[in-house]
């Protein structure tokens, strides 16, 4: 299962339901996908084919929405 959090700029922002414990969201569009944890700091986990300036994005939408992520995070896996 991997329920999505939400959808923004051409991005869609989710979890997988059996993984790692440590608070993390993936990102998938068109061109590729990327992981970033959430803690301690927002970083880079792991990218397949996106480009910077899309990361570069993809952090930003991250960082005005963390909030969000992280109530969804708590909701969905009991935290």
């Amino acid at each position: 299962m991997s329920p999505t959090v939400f959808r923004e700029g051409g991005y869609r922002f989710f979890f997988f339901s059996r993984e790692e414990p440590r608070m993390h969201v993936h990102v998938i569009c068109g061109d590729g996908e990327a992981k970033f944890w959430l803690t301690p700091d927002l970083e880079l986990a792991r990218n397949q084919r996106l480009s910077r300036a899309q990361l570069k994005e993809i952090e930003r939408i991250i960082e005005e929405r963390r909030d969000e992520i992280e109530r969804a995070w708590n909701a969905h896996f009991g935290g």
